[in-house]
């Protein structure tokens, strides 16, 4: 216990003094993350207005395969990168692997099925009346477009957060895509792995800190946009 004490002690030290290399390890982590969702939001925003608002062979099958893409492991989507960036792989000549591109590249693909996913759902619980009013008004359908984002944003925001609370916090593709290379691709997951492992408890609980504080902020903000969300729908 006394143990236990100690290294929770030393984590809250270790971040209230401005530890360089946990704070640099906390920087790397929200550098990627924050380069890897602002990537996937307007592919992710534009699939699912094409799959909410047109209809065309495969539209249900596409709207499946997002779904389903919901639960693949971070793991597998590191394991497939992994193969394809490596120098036997069909991208090994851009030498990507264990780079901090390589590990945007991982989180994209983490979160662009949830950002296609969840702003889908948004866009379908609008009622149609929004669009078709943008542009019996005259708005282009660029304009029309952002004005129908304007109407669902809370649930976009949601959809953010979500997929960039999925993203911060996974491990096996930052693991097997970044090298966990200090001050370069070690981020808050994977330094917690290692830290741990080598018995250094202080530096992992403060990284954890960090996460469980994200996390509330996060969840608070999720439940802030659904109530949001709810009020205006009423």
């Amino acid at each position: 216990m006394d143990t236990l004490t100690d290294a929770t002690l030393q984590a809250l030290w270790l971040l209230l003094s401005g530890d360089p290399t946990i704070w640099g390890i906390i920087g790397i982590s929200f550098r990627v993350s924050t380069v890897a969702i602002i990537c996937a939001i307007p592919p992710a925003l534009l699939t699912a207005f094409v799959l909410a608002h047109f209809r065309f062979p495969g539209r249900k099958v596409l709207i499946s395969i997002f779904s389903a893409l919901l639960s693949v492991p971070a793991v597998v989507v590191g394991l497939t990168l992994f193969v394809m960036l490596s120098r036997q792989g069909p991208l090994g000549d851009f030498r990507l692997l264990f780079t901090q591109t390589a590990m945007v590249l991982g989180q994209f693909l983490l979160s662009y099925p949830i950002l296609v996913s969840m702003s889908l759902a948004a866009i379908q619980a609008v009622d149609n009346r929004a669009w078709e009013t943008a542009r019996t008004l005259g708005a282009g359908p660029i304009q029309a477009f952002f004005t129908l984002l304007y109407e669902v944003r809370f649930g976009l925001i949601t959809a953010l957060l979500a997929a960039y609370g999925r993203i911060i916090a996974e491990v096996g593709a930052s693991m097997m895509l970044g090298g966990n290379i200090l001050e370069y691709t070690r981020n808050i997951p994977t330094a917690i792995a290692l830290e741990t492992s080598k018995g250094n408890f202080s530096q992992g609980i403060a990284l954890g800190i960090v996460m469980v504080l994200l996390s509330f902020i996060l969840n608070a903000f999720v439940h802030s946009m659904d109530h949001k969300t709810h009020t205006a729908n009423l």
